[in-house]
């Protein structure tokens, strides 16, 4: 089940390979998740000492918290479980040129929450200009064929 997802990074990059990781997290941080309070803005995956941590994930406060949260809690970085082999796979991604590793989205699997994350290469302008332009054309083809499914006369 999804449970947030990071669309300006589908948009801005192009997904090379992905990756399913645990995430280590605090009580209140997998209820606020669950709320859906939680931002991707500005975030990435670092690998350093041979563990992968998210950088600048922001999650909220959760609605029936009683403590304080100060700005440095809500965006700590956030430890991530992958076995060694899949560190050493996007540490070696990452330090090529134009690539980098960024998070894709939050998924409850198992009744656990994953960290859904990719390596990814970033879109040119005229690239994410294309892309949008081929969607539009994908919805307009749907909603013809839709009109036409159904005998509505309009177009």
């Amino acid at each position: 089940m999804l449970l947030a997802k990071n669309r300006k990074a589908l948009y801005n990059h192009e997904i090379i390979e992905k990756y399913l990781a645990g995430v280590v997290l605090k009580g209140y941080e997998v209820k606020a998740i669950r709320e859906g309070k939680i931002s991707f803005e500005g975030s990435y995956i670092k690998v350093q000492n041979g563990e992968a941590f998210a950088i600048n994930i922001h999650i909220g406060k959760y609605s029936k918290q009683s403590q304080e949260l100060s700005q440095r809690q809500e965006k700590h970085p956030l430890k991530l479980l992958l076995n060694q082999r899949e560190i050493e796979e996007i540490a070696r991604e990452t330090h090529q040129k134009g690539k980098t590793a960024v998070p894709i989205a939050f998924v409850l699997r198992n009744n656990m929450i994953k960290l859904e994350l990719a390596v990814v290469k970033g879109r040119k302008e005229y690239e994410k200009k294309q892309l949008a332009k081929k969607r539009q054309v994908e919805k307009d083809l749907q909603r013809q064929r839709k009109n036409l499914k159904f005998g509505d006369d309009r177009i």
